[in-house]
């Protein structure tokens, strides 16, 4: 195995993935000023936002530090797409980019947080060692080569990605085409395609297509022989998804990561045949060489011996949280579709459908009973997520009973919202009898106040 990990590789398919990844870093940083902060306010002091557990001290800036926050971001995501000051950047913009994930639980996906771990992967690659700046101002920084560990971290967390999202799809509600059914029908109208996305079989098709390309298109990849396939039904099946579904940049970042499977110099044999053809990249490949025809390599820490166990260590820390953690939803009771205990961290990606409506409901201290207006305090993406998030609806009682404790009354917190999972008929999520005030959430235990879904 060690041997296997520190062979020597190309090193093209790291410095193309640096460029890939320092592109999406931009588009999704800039995406989130302009969406969140611009339109809706999100990072607003004064604002309520949802938070996640242990993470409740982390705040937004006042203005103008947010917005010079971001324009930070955006810049450390430009020095690592070109390579300057690469490992100061990658790691400034790794406590960055966590920090805005860190922000609002309603604005939680599932590539925000790969792309959390990918930030600080990064920082332990050797990313910039060619084709960046850094190594234009110091030649000796260029290395032909890398060890093999430092390019294959990265698809194989992708691959943990795809065969985990494979699984979470093996339910009676995938298996029937839920919610896809009702997520299409609503796209009828879209232009030429929409009259194919409303057709019942089209649900079908991509929900067991879906399932057979998350759970096998690793192992296709693998083989030489059925790569080229298995990448183009990737790419097939990322386009559509970015046609219909419009899921920010996790389609880009999946075939980025996905094209890893090819040898480890293909950016190289591709670059080395255009290079033939266009006389300007000729001339601009010939002056690299030239500029690094007579630099003496620096030593590269990552493949030295001195450091390999503690970077199987690493290694292995890193693909055991990922291998662990989405099983954790088995330890609780329930449908975790409906519970969302266990839901986040866990590859469950577009599995559910979920709508709700209902009310907060106080009680003050003589008895009397009243609506809580939640429409001055949370957007329309925290009312819409909060209505079918027991964690969250917990959150927003015990900011309500801290606002009345504030002004030196204890109330009582009730919650009547039902919910509609994947065209079920709607229930209750929460029991209505139970105060939440004086609930608490628990990572690893079941919480009684959520009502079981009826089928079970």
């Amino acid at each position: 195995m060690k041997e296997l990990l520190f062979r020597p590789i190309d090193i093209a398919s790291l410095v193309f993935f640096r460029i890939a990844f320092g592109a999406l870093a931009f588009a999704d940083v800039l995406a989130s000023y302009i969406g969140y902060h611009l339109l809706q306010d999100s990072y607003n002091v004064d604002g309520f936002r949802f938070k996640y557990y242990a993470f409740e001290w982390v705040e937004p800036f006042p203005e103008p530090f947010m917005t010079i926050f971001f324009i930070l971001m955006l810049g450390l995501a430009l020095c690592i797409l070109v390579g300057f000051r690469y490992q100061l950047s990658a790691s400034l913009f790794a406590v960055g980019f966590t920090y805005i994930f860190l922000q609002e639980k309603a604005h939680y996906l599932n590539h925000a947080y790969l792309f959390c771990w990918l930030c600080f992967v990064m920082i332990f690659l050797p990313a910039h060692r060619a084709f960046s700046v850094d190594v234009w101002r110091k030649p000796a920084l260029y290395r032909r080569e890398i060890p093999f560990w430092s390019m294959a971290i990265l698809p194989g967390l992708m691959a943990i990605v795809y065969f985990y999202g494979g699984i979470a799809k093996i339910n009676p509600d995938w298996l029937q085409a839920m919610p896809l059914k009702r997520w299409l029908a609503a796209k009828s109208h879209y232009f030429l395609i929409g009259p194919i996305l409303e057709q019942e079989f089209t649900a079908y098709f991509m929900a067991y297509g879906g399932l057979l390309l998350d759970s096998l298109v690793v192992f296709f990849l693998l083989n030489k022989r059925t790569r080229i396939w298995a990448f183009a039904a990737v790419l097939f099946f990322h386009v559509v998804n970015h046609l219909v579904f419009a899921i920010g940049i996790f389609p880009f970042l999946s075939v980025a990561i996905t094209a890893l499977y090819f040898p480890p110099n293909f950016p190289r044999v591709l670059v080395e045949k255009l290079s033939q053809r266009f006389g300007i990249l000729r001339k601009y490949t010939q002056k690299w060489e030239t500029r690094l025809a007579n630099a003496t390599p620096a030593p590269l820490w990552q493949a030295a011996p001195a450091y390999r166990t503690r970077i199987m260590a690493g290694l292995a820390v890193v693909l055991a949280i990922h291998l662990l953690l989405p099983w954790r939803h088995l330890l609780y009771p329930g449908n975790v579709a409906w519970t969302e205990e266990g839901h986040r961290y866990s590859w469950r990606m577009m599995l559910r459908s979920k709508s709700g409506s209902g009310y907060i409901e106080v009680q003050l201290p003589d008895g009397t009973k009243e609506p809580y207006k939640t429409l001055q305090l949370l957007n329309k993406r925290q009312r819409r997520k909060m209505k079918t998030h027991p964690d969250m609806i917990l959150q927003l009682a015990h900011h309500i009973r801290d606002e009345y404790r504030a002004n030196g009354e204890e109330v009582a917190v009730f919650a009547r919202y039902r919910v509609r999972l994947n065209g079920k008929p709607k229930q209750f999520l929460v029991d209505p009898s139970v105060d939440l005030a004086k609930e608490t959430w628990h990572m690893f235990e079941a919480s009684s106040w959520i009502i079981p879904l009826a089928e079970e």
